[in-house]
């Protein structure tokens, strides 16, 4: 049985791997290129984040692999064949990509009756994901009377009607309290625990950090970074270090004349680059200008992804007034 959703999916059981395996998908729309060779796998017992700025070609990846979109070259397989000839996919591979894709005046209880039935499935399915998503209490109301985030937890629901060993979830956190973020993160980890392959778009960076084990970045349709979050971060990490001092303009003067990349972070902090630890501290010292601590600067993935995907943002608001950068 399987700990967490309460059906009978293993490691070992069924016929397919697993994996989500995509090579050299290639997608234009019109004139726009969508997809410009996307190449990078999910495999199982674990969370792989896929993030990129509006346009980078996520929604397209995801509709490609579910057999939504058709892509002019490359390949997308689930557990070693396309979403097209599997028989039941509910119970194969499980997707979330549009919370709203239901029909309102339905209550959610038929929502997913209706789905369980379409893949030979019983209403005591439909039971237990009531239970596990916390739904019970509102099931027999219409769906389309549902906040975003009770939307999120029906479809998360549907996607795992069958039990499945993979998982495809767009902007899972998207409407949810900070109570329901805290469940999901833990949610999708539980899952990936079971030996599953979770695959989830999200544009909170903060979240992916806590619940995330991989990322896929991509920008202007093709994969920037394909690492671990741990790397990830410190490669963002790099040398830079956090001085604190209440002497921050002196510091950043004194410091930017010795050769140092200077930013302001807080009232009292500033982030130090291309000098190292001792020749600040001499700097500082040869000016009389005191400090309190100089550590080590550890990078939030949200750092690490603006870095990344600073060069692959295709839509980009200019500056509002008076918020030039200090």
């Amino acid at each position: 049985m399987s700990g967490l959703t309460g059906g009978n999916w293993s490691r070992t059981s069924g016929s397919l791997e697993a994996t989500i395996e995509v090579d050299g998908l290639r997608k234009r729309f019109g004139p726009t290129v969508a997809l410009d060779g996307m190449t990078f796998s999910v495999p199982p017992a674990q969370v792989t984040g896929f993030v990129g700025p509006n346009g980078a070609g996520k929604s397209t990846t995801m509709r490609v692999i579910l057999g939504l979109d058709a892509a002019d070259n490359g390949t997308a397989v689930i557990g070693g064949q396309p979403y097209w000839s599997l028989r039941h996919p509910l119970t194969h591979v499980g997707s979330l990509l549009d919370a709203s894709a239901l029909q309102p005046s339905r209550t959610a209880r038929n929502h997913l009756l209706w789905l369980a039935h379409s893949q030979g499935l019983g209403s005591r399915r439909v039971a237990e994901v009531v239970e596990q998503m916390g739904l019970k209490s509102a099931i027999r109301r219409p769906a389309g009377g549902f906040s975003l985030g009770m939307r999120q937890r029906l479809g998360v629901a549907a996607a795992l009607l069958g039990d499945p060993p993979i998982l495809m979830l767009d902007e899972p956190f998207n409407g949810m309290d900070p109570v329901g973020i805290v469940w999901m993160r833990g949610f999708l980890r539980a899952l990936a625990a079971e030996g599953r392959a979770v695959f989830v778009s999200s544009h909170l960076m903060s979240e992916l950090q806590d619940a995330a084990d991989h990322l896929v970045v991509v920008g202007r349709g093709k994969v920037i970074a394909d690492t671990s979050v741990k790397d990830l971060i410190a490669a963002a990490s790099g040398d830079r270090f956090e001085l604190r001092t209440a002497e921050r303009a002196e510091a950043m003067k004194v410091l930017a004349e010795a050769g140092a990349e200077v930013t302001a972070t807080a009232q009292d902090v500033v982030l130090v680059k291309s000098l190292s630890a001792e020749r600040t501290v001499a700097a500082l010292t040869a000016k009389h200008v005191t400090f309190a601590e100089v550590s080590a600067h550890r990078a939030t993935l949200e750092e690490a992804y603006m870095e990344l995907t600073r060069d692959a943002v295709e839509y980009r608001a200019a500056p509002a007034a008076g918020g030039a950068a200090r």
